[in-house]
């Protein structure tokens, strides 16, 4: 009789791979996962009973800033508490390293935690995360917004040759360390001056590794298309893989672009190496400014170190308390955090109907009242957009956290239920599942997720945290498909 030390049986397996679910069993000895299908009366140690649940892949979120909660809160409750196994980092153009600043680095960097920033090299901020794992494992990306601040004193103007070579250094640093790819924050006031050369020419630093690129764009606004197209040029003139993050149309005017960037990425598709995440609100959350009011309906401010009892209020009220617009209140209450209400719903559910959408939180945990998406992405998109409105199958929403993003950046025998893979497993109700996380109460644990394993350890049961650490850091092995 075969021994196990754990088997899951009796559930609906929902495999990653986007083919129809089919009952089976998934047995698991050590961190990998040893068999799927009928496993027989083999012995386990430990027996889980899925009865009437779907036994997945853990979802893998393909777009967060958990660089610092890796470290600050290694149990994860944000991410296990939804299924999420493996979160990417290093987003936006903003990387924990490498970068030990002398002051107060500027938004957006300060997303972070000032104090956190304390790793000269990349492969220290890694060998950490080795020493005091978390209990989601880690995919990373190197920022081009932490490299601007570190090695440029005029962040007004395009790098300088010598100023571009010591941020290829540290890119080339990160990618033998272990790092996936490199990221930009175009949009924000450290990078908005970089031009697209200067972009390319740090992104070339990928093409020998075979890392990706991933680009919070230029505009999401009114110029959106024009972002897309000087996206695109990146990816070619590097030779580098392509991710465009968190795609959507920002302001009034501009809804209903993405129909077009949308066609337009497909295209591209056909010729080079591109992709995209999403996250599943009308609704973005970053560092307030205030030149961007005006492209929102409602502001919501996440947290201001100047005025912190206001955090989780709208931005109006307080204005009005004031007897100041909002512009000047906003003026007022930086460095604080943001939540805008800049999107259409129509837009949000044709970017999740895109085939090659991965789904991404965006999520800032370290807001006192952040955004709902960093605690409900995943069963959001579950329940409200694949069950109740039926956007997609449910073998197809788990596919876009799961295999496809593993195919996307490289992740090796991750996102996928099959003998030989690493015991990331989801568990979840298909009848249940939702996000609990709204904008009034964002703190809030998804019900329908029963227990979630990370390297073949329990992370997350019965709606607690297990207190096991069994994430891992990892390394790029290979080039990126």
């Amino acid at each position: 009789m075969d021994h196990f030390d754990i088997v899951i049986r009796g559930g609906t397996i929902v495999d990653g791979t986007g083919t129809p679910g089919r009952p089976g069993d998934v047995a698991i000895s050590g961190d990998r996962i040893v068999a799927v299908g009928d496993v027989g009366p083999g012995r386990a140690e430990l027996e889980i009973d899925a009865t009437g649940r779907t036994v997945s892949p853990g979802f893998i979120d393909a777009h967060t800033h958990d660089d610092r909660l890796l470290l600050s809160d290694p149990d994860m409750s944000a991410k296990v508490s939804q299924g999420v196994t493996t979160v990417v980092v290093g987003n936006c153009g903003v990387s924990l390293a490498p970068f030990v600043p002398t002051e107060r680095p500027p938004p957006p960097l300060d997303l972070l935690g000032v104090e956190w920033f304390r790793f000269p090299t990349f492969g220290a901020y890694l060998d950490e995360l080795d020493a005091k794992p978390a209990a989601a494992n880690g995919v990373f990306l190197i920022g081009h917004q932490t490299l601007r601040v570190r090695e440029m004193s005029d962040l007004d103007r395009t790098a300088t040759g010598d100023e571009i070579a010591r941020m290829k250094g540290h890119v080339t640093e990160a990618l033998q360390a272990g790092a996936t790819g490199f990221s930009t924050g175009l949009f924000y006031p450290p990078a908005r001056a970089a031009s697209t050369d200067e972009v390319v020419a740090i992104a070339e630093a990928l093409q020998p590794f075979g890392g990706l690129y991933a680009t919070h764009m230029r505009d999401e606004g009114a110029g959106l298309e024009q972002s897309v197209e000087e996206t695109l040029e990146i990816g070619r003139r590097a030779d580098v893989p392509v991710v465009i993050s968190h795609h959507k149309a920002s302001g009034l005017p501009n809804h209903g672009k993405v129909e077009k960037t949308l066609l337009r990425i497909a295209e591209a598709a056909k010729s080079q190496r591109v992709s995209l995440d999403v996250y599943p609100y009308a609704a973005s959350s970053t560092v307030l400014l205030p030149g961007r009011l005006n492209d929102a309906t409602r502001v919501i401010v996440t947290w201001s170190e100047k005025m912190p009892e206001v955090a989780g209020r709208d931005l109006d009220d307080i204005a009005a308390e004031h007897g100041v617009d909002k512009f000047e209140m906003a003026s007022r209450l930086v460095p604080a955090g943001a939540i805008y209400f800049t999107m259409s719903e129509d837009d949000v559910q044709r970017v999740l109907r895109f085939a090659g959408a991965m789904i991404g939180s965006d999520g800032l945990p370290h807001d006192p009242r952040p955004h709902p998406r960093l605690w409900g992405t995943f069963p959001r998109v579950l329940g409200h957009y694949s069950r109740d409105l039926g956007l997609m199958p449910l073998e197809e929403a788990v596919r876009r956290m799961t295999g496809l993003t593993a195919a996307k950046f490289g992740i090796k025998d991750r996102g996928v239920l099959r003998a030989g893979a690493f015991a990331d497993v989801t568990v979840f109700d298909p009848a249940t599942v939702i996000d609990a996380a709204t904008f009034e109460d964002p703190i809030r644990p998804s019900p329908g997720i029963d227990i979630v394993l990370v390297n073949g350890q329990p992370v997350w049961r019965d709606g607690v945290s297990t207190g096991a650490r069994s994430g891992r850091a990892l390394r790029r092995d290979g080039p990126i498909a």
